[in-house]
């Protein structure tokens, strides 16, 4: 019945090349013993690899135990039934759910090392080369946890740069502080269900999210005169939880927590229909979690209209009037709530609008800018598309090595290290913002862009954490734990993205210096665009780390402030990507900041960050990055004689709070920078919670094992040259033996022939 597959098979024993070289290899350092007919040939392995259900990319990737897999792959699953004995045994051994890679059947170019080392007996999974990405094909469908409801719509949003400022709001003092009233009063119009929150934890994942017909959540218009707003947000990135109308034009929202956790809420992005023109609507968002907020000095919501993107080529813009940020009157005797009212008139009758904390930018955006990358045949010459890992719901987390071809090894060997990444924190859209400008010039023909890639290896890791930027998610992954808190984590299947990441700049470290680590976020109650480093305390490169961050802010001067920089290390933050990479030997290893708001500096200020200002970011990272190598050392120890007279300036400052005075001009620079700065404690972060309750025992497990391992003796795998090396010692104390035994047999012959 499928010829094609058995012909396949039946070529089983003609040669590969790869695997007479792969068999010679493995027999040669010790790790494969068996017989050459084992393995299996490559064409054989790639039908059957490209044809298992359980890994076609563009269905669903990795079902997880207790799932039932889609119609279209039951009827995938039902084939092999059909076809011969011999063949079906061979793939009923690929698509039995306890597969973990290790089939005979399956073949890898890497063996698989666990967390201690040692060599496991499965083999890695095979690095798929992304055919999906073609002209032709689909993209991979992002997978949702099973508890949540999706919506059957593809939403497209245009980018677009208002041609005028958008200023911040000026109160007027006259701002309105609704009471809330909650549902006791009102009527709710819009509620998702069964969301899970702490004390639950994720299972499983499914593209599409959960199974069944999609309920209608909106209300029923009871006809054309019916004012009342339809709302949704079961969309990718979407997060509103319920909504209650207290009058005609007025709301009150609640936003949904990370999923398995009871808290962080502040990233909001919903659709509201069945909209009326000269109406003055107000809408309170009523728990919010933070005491202090960009909302208070004037940021406002972001809105955008269908009909004004499709008629005028109007995109996102800053709306909203009447706006306050205060604490909720409601006090339920555990956590204070925090509210933000605003009022808007809309542009439209009968419009879809939609409301968002910040510019959405979704996984979606990301693999629609990838494939773009991979179907340019210029770039895709020198931007390698990896993918690095899957997450938690079996999410591709994409990794980007961006490099100009090197002339010679030495050349290559030569080429220093540059790694970024953005999104850790999914309600961050900012990042994406910055890391999609410095991917457009990074990979684009301008003659530093192709400098810089003659000169670096670019790293890139565009999107740590899918899983929560799909389901809307402001801090934490689907284990419901900030993934910028666990960077020091054992947990590689708990946490798969951060683990990976980390692995692979460990690898890298190996390989060539890294000259430079800095992961893209967004902060919430700062303006500007800022970093946070890590104090050096090796006194030859004393203020280095400080150097980046100075020229940066000369680059971009009304965007970048470097007051606001902070390089004190915290106990409660060694578990951020920052420290860990600092730890592990990156001196200049950075968090970058930059704020849902706007600018206070320069030409810029009191207005609001467009999409555009903060890609333009992107582009001053590179262009510091060719000054802060330059050969020509002036601006670096320019910049290093101005950090010195502005650190001897805080000191001043410092001591002069103190009420004490101190000659600098001595041992000034003995000084620990970490007692003069603060800490950031601004900085919008989280304390980490800890593994969740489900993780505790694997925590334990995999400590105790590391101990027990350490404790053994690990037997290093030798070099070529010590093992030629060691072949000749053998062979020459073999010969010296040979030697001694031949010249003992004479004596002794000539001891009995004397006598």
């Amino acid at each position: 019945m499928f010829p094609a597959l058995e012909t396949e098979v039946k070529q089983e024993s003609l040669p590969d090349p790869y695997e007479d070289f792969m068999y010679h290899h493995l027999q040669y350092y010790g790790y494969f013993k068996g017989h050459r007919g084992s393995l299996p040939t490559s064409a054989t392995h790639q039908h059957v690899w490209k044809n298992n259900p359980r890994y076609l990319l563009s269905g669903s990737f990795g079902e997880r135990q207790g799932m039932v897999p889609d119609p279209l792959q039951k009827e995938k699953l039902l084939w092999p039934t059909c076809i011969s004995s011999p063949v079906h045994r061979q793939i009923e051994a690929v698509s039995r759910d306890s597969l973990m890679l290790s089939s005979p059947l399956l073949k890898s170019r890497q063996l698989l090392h666990d967390e201690f080392g040692e060599v496991s007996p499965c083999l890695r999974e095979p690095r798929d080369l992304f055919t999906f990405f073609s002209s032709s094909g689909p993209l991979q469908a992002p997978r949702w946890p099973i508890e949540c409801e999706v919506i059957k719509e593809n939403l497209h949003h245009i980018e677009w740069v208002p041609p005028q400022p958008e200023y911040f709001y000026q109160p007027t003092g006259n701002e309105k502080l609704p009471e809330i009233v909650g549902e006791e009063k009102g009527t709710v119009v819009f509620q998702l269900d069964s969301v899970p929150t702490g004390g639950s934890y994720f299972t499983s994942s499914r593209v599409g999210g959960k199974r069944g017909i999609i309920k209608e959540l909106a209300v029923t218009l009871q006809g054309p005169e019916d004012k009342t707003l339809l709302f949704e947000s079961r969309f990718e990135s979407g997060n509103l939880q319920k909504a209650v109308r207290v009058d005609t034009y007025e709301y009150e929202l609640t936003l949904r927590t990370d999923l398995y956790t009871n808290k962080h809420t502040q990233w909001f992005y919903f659709r509201v229909q069945n909209t009326r023109k000269d109406a003055t609507y107000r809408f309170t968002i009523v728990n919010l979690l933070k005491p202090k907020s960009l909302y208070t000095i004037g940021m406002k919501p972001l809105m955008y209209s269908q009909l004004d993107a499709k008629t005028h080529n109007i995109g996102w813009r800053r709306e909203g009037n009447e706006i306050r940020y205060y604490k909720n009157n409601r006090d339920d005797g555990q956590q204070a709530f925090y509210c933000l009212t605003w009022t808007i008139q809309f542009p439209h009758d009968q419009d879809t609008c939609f409301f968002a904390h910040f510019y959405p930018y979704t996984y979606t955006d990301l693999q629609c800018y990838l494939l773009s990358v991979a179907n340019n045949p210029v770039q895709s010459r020198f931007c390698k598309l990896r993918t690095l890992c899957r997450s938690l719901a079996g999410n591709t987390v994409y990794l980007l090595t961006i490099t100009n071809p090197s002339r010679t090894p030495q050349e290559a060997a030569a080429k220093k290290a540059v790694v970024l990444s953005a999104r850790v924190h999914p309600g961050e859209s900012n990042g994406s913002w910055i890391m999609k400008g410095f991917l457009d010039f990074i990979l684009s023909n301008s003659p530093d862009a192709q400098l810089l890639r003659d000169i670096f290896v670019f790293k890139v890791v565009p999107m740590l954490n899918p899983d929560g930027v799909i389901v809307g998610n402001y801090r934490c992954s689907l284990a419901g734990r900030d993934l910028n808190r666990h960077y020091k984590t054992i947990l590689k299947e708990s946490f798969p993205c951060i683990w990976y990441t980390r692995n692979m700049i460990k690898r890298l470290l190996e390989e060539r210096e890294v000259l430079l680590y800095c992961d893209f976020h967004g902060h919430s109650r700062k303006n500007n665009i800022f970093l946070y480093g890590c104090n050096n305390n090796d006194r030859k490169y004393w203020l280095h780390e400080r150097v980046f961050p100075l020229m940066l802010s000369k680059n971009a001067p009304d965007k970048f402030s470097f007051h606001s920089c902070n390089f004190k290390v915290q106990k409660c933050k060694e578990g951020t990507g920052r420290v860990v990479m600092w730890r592990m030997g990156i001196l200049n290893s950075y968090t970058m900041e930059s704020t849902f708001g706007g600018s206070t500096l320069g030409n810029k200020r009191d207005t609001h960050f467009t999409t555009e200002d903060l890609k333009s970011l992107g582009y001053h990272v590179c262009d510091t990055l060719l000054d802060f190598c330059d050969p020509d050392r002036t601006k670096f120890m320019q910049c290093l004689t101005e950090l010195k007279e502005l650190l001897q300036q805080e000191i001043h400052k410092k001591f002069n709070e103190l009420g004490q005075d101190m000659d600098l001009e001595g041992s000034w620079s003995d000084i620990c920078l970490s007692d003069i700065e603060s800490s950031t404690s601004g900085s919008d972060s989280s304390l980490s919670d800890g593994l969740p309750v489900h993780l505790l025992n694997v925590a334990d497990e995999l400590n105790q094992k590391k101990k027990m391992y350490k404790k053994k003796k690990k037997k290093l795998l030798q070099t070529r040259k010590q093992r030629n090396e060691q072949y000749q010692k053998n062979n020459w104390m073999q010969e010296l033996k040979l030697t001694e035994d031949a010249l003992k047999f004479r004596e002794c012959q000539f001891f009995s022939d004397e006598k």
